[in-house]
């Protein structure tokens, strides 16, 4: 127990003290010569499980493609283009309409060079993007610098084609890095007139801000904002969350038909066994609450020990796995409809409990536990099941734990209470048709969860199966179904087994009915593209609904961070800061689910001074700037990077989406925000911005 307590404090400790600073991808660079006058430049990159970096030109409008970038090459040339090596997978994404191609686990990328002079210098570097499911890096850079005499240098017809032209092949590769230079200064041309067209408006706003009131404003707010989420810790929070639904669990479980008239037989049976000793039989009963706590609990870390923290992470967001347990929800609510039984085989139950019989001392009551788990199956499974789906996929590795835990202690200290109290017993209902009805009704909330899980697969995959209002239309009869059958008029197998069925429904489940078919109403405007708040966080994003009348959108006046906060400061408003990027999906996601809101809009619009900082914007900086990140020198070359270390330097953050309220000196105001699709959350964040900005 003690080495239990220990691991389970360190996976605790572990979890919480995960900063926000990632670092998925760990890339290498060397200079492979072969004692030639040819050579490869070779990036090699690790990346962890869950994350992806995206492959070489997949063209404008996507993602941060993999590119070689010349600093200073002198003696040398480029031989072809960059070359991705390694096992790359293709999909379409139907955010940006296009089939990107990636790489998972681990990735190289080569480019030939020829050395020209009997001395070369080599100053380069590899510019990559990286995303999982949830977040999307700043276009991140790996360097090379070498130099030194030149190895075995080209023999005379290599000089001779050195000296007079390429090969045919050679003229090909240029001809196309000549297109896509091309191309990539008609993008920046394009960029540049963009920023120029922001910048314009605000540059007398910009001119307010003296040169110490800039520096003050890039001065690091990090451990302000680690006070702020201190106070509201997310992994605590979830964690908190996880172990109260396993609670809440464990009392469903224990009102089934198959473990409720159980409680009766067993604390009897431990009194009766024990009559002559009180004290005796109390501490058996307590013995057998505490054995079904470690049952349920080895099961939860048995989870998290096969699959391990890095797999639960990804499988949160795989397409496949989600399918599976779409299904997986679908079985496990027909069965509680009475359509059929999840059951062990009897086999099992008899043979533990024929060694209960056979055994004493500690060892028979732990037994007598295991064989309630499993005579109790058939009801548990379901409740567990969707337990510890939640729990995998909310992406916290000890979850299945704590969410076990939970669920055990709901469901064994009844036990032990009746035990030491044996007059409660006489108290407590009787089994009956109620048991059945909670039975369905939770069948009607699997059926509802399982189309959550199909939705993140259909996104994935592209499929357009589950847009929007297809999923509000089902929710939209489930609950009608569910309203209908706690109000009285539907009616299941089930109920001609629990009891009369021409009984009428008791007054609390017809209201619960009446709230239900409320319920189902509410989501029905969500049909022509109302937010529906209390769903928001369930159905798809609003921007794969095919039919939507709410096409208000919300766009950053300001994409510089200086000028913005100028023009907060003239007009006494505090600051949202949007890290973004044109390739963030995630960000796209929040912009359609969340800042459609008739009233986040309106405080974005009015309350706030927006700044969208695009960490991928490609804009050349009038001159390269060297910085420190973390220890190491690094060059800022576009505006992207530049908002990339505003952002890792103030806020110690690297992940997109990320939202942070500042006051007009570049002080926080609150906590930050990351991705999350929920409306009532977000608005929560913003109103505490604007309350701590008026205490100012």
């Amino acid at each position: 127990m003690k080495k239990l307590i220990t691991l389970t404090l360190t996976l605790l400790v572990a979890l919480i003290a995960n900063g926000q600073m990632l670092n998925p991808v760990k890339f290498s660079s060397q200079l492979k010569t072969n004692n030639t006058a040819e050579a490869e430049i070779v990036f090699s990159g690790k990346i962890d499980k869950g994350w992806h970096v995206y492959s070489t030109g997949l063209g404008s409008g996507g993602p941060t493609s993999a590119t070689f970038n010349k600093v200073k090459l002198d003696g040398v040339e480029l031989v072809g283009r960059l070359k991705p090596v390694g096992r790359e997978i293709s999909n379409y994404d139907k955010l940006f309409e296009m089939t990107l191609r990636y790489f998972e686990n681990s990735v190289q990328f080569v480019q030939k060079i020829r050395f020209t002079k009997p001395t070369y210098t080599i100053d380069a570097y590899l510019e990559y993007g990286a995303c999982n499911d949830n977040n999307c890096l700043p276009p991140s850079e790996v360097s090379i610098k070498k130099s030194g005499k030149s190895p075995a240098v080209a023999n005379a017809k290599t000089d001779a084609k050195s000296a007079n032209g390429m090969s045919e092949e050679n003229k090909m590769d240029a001809a196309a890095n000549t297109q896509v230079s091309a191309t990539a200064a008609n993008m920046d041309s394009t960029a540049s007139l963009q920023a120029d067209s922001l910048a314009e408006p605000n540059a007398n706003a910009t001119a307010q801000l003296s040169g110490t009131e800039a520096q003050a404003l890039w001065l690091p707010v990090v451990k302000q904002l680690q006070q702020f989420d201190g106070n509201n810790n997310i992994a605590n929070h979830s964690l908190l969350y996880i172990f109260l639904m396993g609670i809440v669990g464990g009392l469903l479980a224990l009102v089934m038909p198959c473990i409720w008239p159980i409680i009766p037989m067993t604390v009897s049976f431990f009194l009766k066994r024990s009559k002559d000793d009180r004290q005796k039989g109390v501490r058996d009963a307590i013995t057998y609450g505490i054995s079904i706590i470690v049952i349920y609990l080895a099961l939860g870390i048995g989870v998290t020990a096969i699959f391990g923290p890095s797999t639960l992470n990804s499988l949160s967001t795989n397409a496949v796995f989600n399918i599976f347990l779409f299904l997986l929800l679908v079985i496990f609510a027909v069965s509680f409809f009475g359509w059929f039984e999840i059951k062990l085989p009897d086999s099992w139950a008899n043979s533990v409990d024929n060694k209960a019989s056979q055994t004493t001392g500690l060892l028979s009551i732990f037994l007598m536990a295991f064989t309630l788990v499993l005579v109790s199956f058939s009801c548990t499974a379901p409740i567990i099941g969707l337990l510890l789906v939640q729990t995998v996929t909310s992406g916290n590795w000890i979850g299945p734990a704590i969410g076990m835990l939970g669920f055990a202690l709901a469901l064994a200290v009844p036990f032990t209470l009746f035990a030491l109290f044996p007059t409660l017993m006489k108290k407590s209902p009787k089994s009956g048709s109620w048991m059945t009805q909670i039975k369905v009704v939770l069948g009607f909330v699997e059926l509802a969860f399982a189309l959550k899980f199909f939705s993140v697969a259909d996104l994935a995959y592209g499929w357009h199966l589950l847009d929007r209002e297809v999923f509000l239309s089902l929710w939209i009869v489930i609950f009608m179904g569910l309203g209908c059958y706690l109000v009285g008029w539907l009616k299941f197998p089930e109920d001609e087994v629990g009891g009369d069925i021409n009984k009428p429904m008791p007054v609390p489940a017809i209201m619960l009915g009446l709230c239900s078919l409320a319920f189902a109403i509410y989501m029905v405007p969500g049909l022509w593209g109302a937010p529906c708040k209390a769903v928001s966080a369930f159905a798809p994003p609003m921007n794969t609904q095919d039919f939507n009348l709410n096409t208000k959108t919300v766009e950053a006046t300001y994409k510089d961070y200086e000028a913005g906060m100028a023009a907060a400061k003239a007009q006494g408003k505090p600051v949202l800061i949007d890290f973004t990027g044109f390739g963030c999906v995630n960000c796209r996601k929040m912009e359609a689910a969340v800042w459609t809101d008739p009233i986040v809009a309106s405080k974005l619009e009015k309350d706030y001074v927006l700044i969208s900082l695009y960490v991928d914007d490609k804009t050349p900086l009038a001159e390269p700037m060297e910085v420190q990140l973390n220890g190491q020198p690094r060059t800022l070359r576009t505006v992207g990077d530049k908002w990339s270390y505003l952002q890792s330097h103030k806020f110690g953050a690297n992940a997109q989406p990320f939202y942070v309220t500042l006051d007009n000196n570049g002080q926080p105001l609150t906590g930050s925000y990351g991705y999350k699709e929920d409306v009532p959350a977000y608005l929560d964040f913003l109103n505490k911005g604007l309350d701590a900005y008026k205490r100012h």
